[in-house]
Order: C-alpha cells, then structure tokens, then sequence
C-alpha cells in the first residue's frame, strides 16, 4: 500500500498511510476511488486518501467479526485481552504529540484541544483494558415481576456490532 510523507508545524515529516486499515493492513479501496484531503485552515490539499464504498465496509466488518469471534474472544484470557488495550493505551500516548499534530492538521482544531482528544482516547482505552478481567457474570435483581439474566461475552471498544 502507498503512503506519502506529510509534515505537520510541530512536529515534522511522518509517513501517512493512504489506504484503508481492514484486516491489520492499509488496502487500496475496492473501487479504487480517492478524495482529496483538505486543510481548513488554507484550504490547499494535503493529499488523497482511499475512499471507503459499502463493499469496503462489509469486508472490514466481516474481517472484525472474524477477529473477534476468533482468538480475541476464545483463546486469549481477560488478562491478556487487557493487556493489549492498556498497550494500545501506552503506544498511543508513546505518540501523543505527533497524533495530536496530525489530527490538528486533519482538522483544524488547536494543537492543545488535539493533544486532550488524544489523552482521552488513550484514558479510554485504559479503562476498558481494566475491566476486562472485571466480568463476574452477576446478574442484578431488579425485582420479582422482570426476567433478568448476563450473556457473558467478552467486549472490546474497538469492535461495533454491525446488525
């Protein structure tokens, strides 16, 4: 997959992948179509990115569902499963200031509210990967005229259930 290497006011060059991430890996969009993308404050082009079309989106949901049901959810333990988002949490905030800076570029917004967006996804991601091994299955009882019951099903912020 092709990326271009981009600069941001604070804090220099990177390579900016310009497909799209389905299956752990940037792939060119299924219709090969591009769009342009535009930097709010001058207006000029940053540069093209894949396009996503529904065929696109149904074979990154499968390829979700697919990771899901697979190692994520039967082999791995809660544990393991928070490890990796509290990792994810660590690497994210690892790269802060360059994350911020592209998503103040991407968009426009000042570089400190950027830098709290990104603090906040890295908080997110470390409070599901504390919970992970939190699930005890209890069910609470809500009184005798309800039907209450847990479906023990391990959750993770990054899958979204497409039905």
């Amino acid at each position: 997959m092709t990326s271009v290497t981009l600069k941001t006011p604070h804090t220099g060059e990177y390579e900016q992948p310009t497909g799209l991430f389905i299956n752990n890996e940037f792939v060119k969009g299924k219709d090969n179509r591009t769009f342009e993308v535009i930097n709010p404050s001058d207006e000029t082009v940053i540069t093209s990115v894949h396009e996503a079309t529904e065929k696109d989106v149904d074979i990154a949901v499968d390829a979700a569902r697919k990771a899901f049901d697979g190692d994520w959810r039967h082999k791995l333990s809660p544990q393991e499963r928070g490890k990796y988002l509290t990792k994810l949490a660590d690497l994210i905030e690892r790269d802060a200031d360059k994350i911020a800076a592209v998503e103040s570029l991407d968009n426009g917004k000042a570089l400190s509210m950027a830098k709290e967006d990104v603090t906040h996804v890295s908080d997110c991601l470390r409070y599901y990967g504390g919970w992970a091994d939190k699930i005890e299955g209890s069910t609470i009882d809500t009184g005798s005229d309800t039907f209450n019951y847990t479906k023990r099903e391990p959750v993770s912020p990054l899958h979204r259930d497409a039905n």
